[in-house]
């Protein structure tokens, strides 16, 4: 009989789950706590139901995480209601204790507290909850509104820092899948090499570089590209303005940031030029380069991010270039923006175990160039580049 597993693609060890829930159980503990709640939608910034559950959130179909103290999860996903089999399948979860599911969309407003009813249910089994919430900010009022309706006595506190502060630190298996993620990326950069050249459109070879990174594994892909004439900032597009056709003496911009096996995000971008590059867009990239290792010999434990931000801005103002007003490094995990944030507003401080991507820009009203990588951070600063494609203007 066939092993229903083997459709999984790659999943965390149930010693690494583990792990992270006698972490967050600790947590809970110290503030005497009875719940944890999540409530997620997508992979891309869905990290907290992942990390708990190894069960991504996708598409916009909300995807709640209950995890107790004292028990196992209760897992609640959009699908059909009981009596039907809930998804996921039972064979696909682990720690899980109950499994709900209801049609629920958020398009469909009458059916905007659908999940709201079934968690609930399984929260008020319990007197005067004390309900930490995960991830407040993707929470919708109509879900949160139904919850403090039903749960008169129960008190909703905020927890997402005190999750963050574990999350952000990455276990050793953690370790060797963002290894995996940044391997299948330097290789989807070799393929833009080969296929990239005049004639083409831009979305051709965003979707080149897709299928590059899909057939490695990985299982969620955010991917921006652009070209466009010397003299002129080609920076990062997505998908509505890509359909320009490449030629000769053109900048190709690209950025993937994709995750890979296990559902871990690093982050690539080089600049392709067809043919010799202008002197002006080697000039900008190669302070885009200086600008990275600027912040990267910031990196270390205790640093402030405010200070790195300020250092990075002063930097490329000396050498004539504007400052960075986007956000320009930061970590990464399950999400493909985690904290720390590198800029003023970030209360957290550096601190070993962290993966940071670093792209700073060099630009100006002719020319723009990026650069983008990156790196775990040791006791005693940066450890070796994940990425091993060159830092330098790939010419093809």
């Amino acid at each position: 009989m066939e092993d229903p597993r083997e459709k999984l693609t790659t999943c965390i060890s149930t010693v690494e789950l583990e792990r992270r829930w006698k972490a967050a159980r600790e947590m809970m503990h110290e503030n005497k706590l009875d719940f944890l709640l999540m409530r997620q939608d997508e992979e891309f910034l869905g990290g907290y139901v992942r990390w708990f559950s190894d069960i991504p959130a996708r598409h916009s179909y909300p995807f709640t995480v209950i995890f107790p103290i004292d028990e196992e999860m209760t897992l609640i996903s959009v699908g059909a209601p009981a009596p039907a089999e809930p998804s996921p399948p039972q064979w696909a979860v682990r720690g899980v204790k109950r499994r709900l599911s209801a049609p629920y969309f958020s398009s469909v407003y009458y059916t905007s507290t659908y999940d709201a009813e079934l968690a609930v249910g399984v929260l008020k089994e319990k007197r005067r909850a004390r309900i930490g919430l995960v991830g407040r900010s993707f929470i919708p009022m109509t879900f949160y509104e139904y919850l403090r309706r039903h749960l008169v006595g129960s008190k909703f506190v905020d927890m997402t820092d005190q999750i963050d502060q574990i999350k952000i630190i990455k276990s050793s298996e953690e370790v060797e899948l963002l290894k995996k993620t940044a391997t299948l990326q330097d290789a989807a950069i070799e393929h833009v090499r080969k296929v990239l050249k005049p004639g083409r459109r831009d979305f051709e070879i965003h979707a080149e570089a897709q299928y590059s990174t899909m057939v490695q594994g990985s299982e969620r892909q955010l991917i921006l590209v652009s070209s466009g004439r010397p003299g002129t900032p080609v920076p990062f597009q997505p998908r509505h303005f890509q359909n320009r056709v490449v030629r000769e003496g053109d900048q190709f911009s690209i950025l993937i940031e994709v995750n890979g096996p296990g559902g871990f995000y690093t982050e690539i971008a080089r600049i392709f030029s067809i043919g010799k590059p202008s002197q002006e867009l080697e000039d900008a990239f190669g302070v885009a380069v200086e600008a990275q290792q600027v912040t990267l010999n910031l990196l270390e434990p205790g640093a402030n991010p405010k200070d790195i931000s300020e250092a990075n801005n002063e930097f490329l103002q000396k050498r004539g270039y504007l400052p960075e007003r986007r956000l320009y490094a930061h970590g990464q995990g399950y999400d493909l923006v985690e904290r720390p944030l590198i800029r003023q507003d970030e209360p957290m401080r550096i601190k070993a175990g962290m993966n940071i991507t670093v792209h700073p820009a060099a630009t100006n009203a002719t020319v723009w160039a990026s650069v983008c990588d990156n790196y775990l951070v040791t006791e005693t600063g940066v450890g070796p580049c994940l990425h091993k494609t060159p830092k330098e203007i790939l010419v093809v």
